[in-house]
């Protein structure tokens, strides 16, 4: 288990509750990270709604539904009905057991072993056409918000002595994309060809749809250009908006989080997470779908967390494409 511990500068509770979640533990082997929060916007990020706030892994087991982003004293009050400047050793250890049920829900570098193909990434090889196929994809759909046919294609896939058609098959096979029926693309993560709840404006490019809310969250740090993404809370329907300029991301609501998720089983990203990666507006709202849906596994991530796993998934796709000589067989 990791445990976050935020809190502001010189905050008196801070000794407090680091003494209270190690006697909490009882000697149990935990990862305790002490994160100093100096303005809103970085509770924001992390999710903390005063100081100081208590993580475990990556969740406020505290969390009062709607509270705001805040650098403010935090108040708890206990079961006895006694209000502290930190949750008690009871409140904390009953915390803990909770987060650690054999039930409870996977980690997010578990749950995103579809989104970044278990670690292989989701930048295609350079050999056979792969990666220019790809790439090209991905500029079209930045600059026109669809997706590109076999005609703009074949340019890109004549030199490697390949048909446009066969690079595509070999993609998806490796769900570096997903194709139709027809063999038209559907999806090039992190883009989708059709409607999803993930909304993605790029400055002097096109609307676009986004397979994921991590997806949406790659798209800035993939093409270096300001984006706004806009979707809405599955749950309440109330819209979710992060607005990027100059790489930095402001979130509305500043409570919204989201919910990283899967389902069991193999697959392609498409089948088994994209649609279970959703902005939520609090985390209590991401709690709630979570237990609505039993055969998804995941985990709520805030600001910072969702970010670094966007740019990590996405940001290298449109990299330098080092010069290859085509097959000459």
């Amino acid at each position: 288990m990791r445990i976050t511990v935020l809190t502001v500068p010189d905050c008196p509770n801070a000794p407090v509750i680091q003494e209270r979640i190690t006697a909490a533990l009882g000697g149990r082997s935990a990862t305790m990270d002490l994160v100093e929060v100096t303005d809103e916007t970085e509770a924001a990020r992390w999710g903390m709604t005063g100081s100081p706030t208590v993580l475990l892994d990556g969740v406020d087991p505290f969390a009062a539904p709607g509270a705001p982003p805040s650098v403010s004293c935090r108040l708890y009050r206990s079961r006895d009905g006694f209000v502290e400047g930190s949750p008690t050793v009871d409140d904390l250890r009953q915390a803990m057991e909770a987060a650690a049920m054999p039930t409870r829900k996977a980690p997010p570098a578990d749950v995103l072993d579809p989104v970044g193909r278990a670690g292989r990434g989701r930048l295609a090889p350079v050999e056979r056409g792969l990666r220019a196929v790809q790439q090209a994809i991905l500029r079209h759909f930045a600059t026109t918000g669809s997706a590109p046919g076999l005609a703009v294609l074949e340019p890109v896939a004549a030199p490697f002595r390949r048909s446009a058609r066969d690079v595509l098959a070999e993609l998806a096979a490796e769900d570096f994309l997903t194709l139709d029926e027809t063999g038209a693309i559907r999806a090039a993560y992190p883009f989708s060809a059709v409607p999803t709840a993930h909304r993605v404006s790029v400055a002097g490019g096109a609307d676009v749809w986004s397979m994921c809310a991590i997806d949406a969250l790659g798209i800035p740090a993939m093409l270096g250009t300001d984006v706004v993404i806009s979707s809405a809370d599955p749950v309440t329907g109330t819209p979710v908006t992060v607005t990027v300029t100059g790489g930095r991301m402001e979130w509305k609501p500043q409570s919204a989080v989201v919910f990283v998720g899967r389902r069991s089983g193999p697959g392609p990203a498409a089948e088994v997470c994209c649609d279970t990666l959703n902005f939520f507006t609090d985390a209590a709202n991401a709690q709630a779908w979570a237990a609505q849906h039993p055969d998804v596994t995941g985990e709520v991530v805030h600001h910072a967390q969702a970010e670094q796993l966007g740019t990590r998934v996405f940001g290298p796709l449109l990299g330098e494409t080092p010069a290859v000589r085509p097959c000459d067989c």
